[in-house]
């Protein structure tokens, strides 16, 4: 029962690679572009609802 749990070395290094791969080439391009689009949003939903275009005003 103790062994049910042993990943041979050969193997935890192919996994290591796999989700390293996963992370850098997957995950985190597709996390920057949805914190970016939503920061973008967020911003553009302020200025359209609340505050208006930047820029100087009453002039």
């Amino acid at each position: 029962m103790s062994d049910v749990n042993k990943i041979e070395k050969g193997e935890k290094l192919s996994l290591e690679w796999k989700s390293f791969l996963f992370i850098t080439v997957i995950l985190f391009p597709i996390l920057s572009v949805a914190f970016v689009g939503g920061y973008g949003f967020i911003v553009w939903a302020l200025q359209v609802f609340f505050f208006g275009p930047p820029g100087a005003h009453g002039m």
